[in-house]
């Protein structure tokens, strides 16, 4: 392609002059990224960001994301890429200082696209009131994935007063779920070629550490926390029992799932249990504080459908058991392998 045809294409489409380090790239920067969330940390474009912290102690996460379809019911890869960071950062029990955001772009993705993935992420980090404050950006050959990945680092600050681990549980606690669960593996699937579903599925992304501020400072003693993505409930559920060597007992009726979720999970042979979250934290707490804090998450625009769903119960061998609705038992495993690739 001649100079002046890749001088039109880049004002439409992403091409490889964008991450070169030139001209173009400080275009794409200043017109598209800074514009997006620019703030006077960011904007100074120093190699790394400088953020105060008020305690001891502070937690760093990373996570890359892949979701495709880049856009799907209730979010897109944008939203995704910032609450999952901001939710790991949550379930520590850390309060976000601030995010990196990584693009790694393919040649010939639209500018226009890449705009409304950047407002996304932008409207997510408004809603979780975290600031971007430091990125990379590289372009590789056009290779027929979709288009744009995205890795986000979060740091967050941790009260030296917070203690939470899974040394923690103990016999008697209490395990609550924030809501409806499945939600967002199911959303994706139901956009995926051949599986769309009458039906309005949507993904439950969003940042939980209002939700779970709230509770911390209300003072919940938490014993242990963590957000439900890949490997769904049944992932963090048997995670507690082989890392604490307690059994876990869950009531299926007390499960909140939406009845239109649960319909096209079971139609597609999926067990809502396995299938993946991106608003959901499971939470272990004393049990004469369940009610308060159950209470206090269903007050809260994040929590409204929680439920108290089972509890930590002492057995010879740790397994996690589910009661079901018909009265029986069955024991819950975590997935084999990823049932559903691609889901964040």
């Amino acid at each position: 392609m001649t100079r002046v045809g890749v001088r039109q294409q880049s004002e439409t489409c992403i091409v490889r002059a964008h991450g070169g380090g030139g001209e173009l790239m400080n275009k794409l920067i200043s017109e598209h990224i800074i514009s997006a969330f620019g703030n006077t940390t960011l904007n100074q474009l120093t190699d790394g960001a400088v953020l105060p912290a008020e305690t001891s102690r502070v937690v760093i996460t990373t996570d890359s994301y892949v979701v495709d379809p880049l856009q799907f019911p209730g979010g897109d890869i944008g939203r995704l890429a910032v609450c999952g960071t901001v939710n790991d950062l949550a379930v520590m029990g850390a309060r976000p200082l601030g995010l990196s955001l990584g693009l790694i772009v393919e040649e010939g993705f639209e500018l226009a696209r890449l705009d409304q993935i950047l407002s996304s992420v932008a409207k997510a980090a408004h809603e979780a009131d975290v600031r971007i404050v430091t990125g990379d950006t590289k372009v590789i050959e056009h290779s027929g994935g979709s288009g744009i990945f995205i890795n986000t680092s979060g740091v967050g600050s941790l009260d030296d007063r917070i203690n939470i681990g899974l040394d923690r549980v103990e016999v008697g606690d209490a395990i609550l779920v924030n809501g409806t669960i499945g939600d967002h593996g199911m959303a994706v699937m139901s956009v995926r070629s051949g599986l769309e579903f009458d039906t309005d599925i949507r993904s439950d992304a969003a940042p939980l550490n209002g939700l779970i501020h709230e509770l911390i400072d209300a003072g919940v003693d938490i014993h242990f926390m963590r957000d439900a993505t890949r490997g769904g409930l049944a992932a963090v559920l048997v995670d507690i029992c082989e890392q604490s060597g307690l059994g876990v007992e869950v009531d299926e009726s007390e499960l909140p799932r939406d009845p239109i979720v649960r319909a096209a999970a079971e139609v597609l042979g999926f067990d809502l249990l396995t299938v993946a979250n991106e608003g959901k934290v499971v939470a272990v707490v004393p049990q004469d504080q369940a009610d308060m804090c159950l209470g206090l998450m269903t007050r809260h625009t994040r929590g409204r459908d929680g439920a108290i769903i089972g509890r930590i119960v002492a057995c010879d061998l740790p397994l996690v058991e589910l009661v079901t609705e018909s009265g029986g038992r069955r024991v819950v495993q975590r997935p084999y392998g990823e049932e559903l690739p691609r889901i964040c």
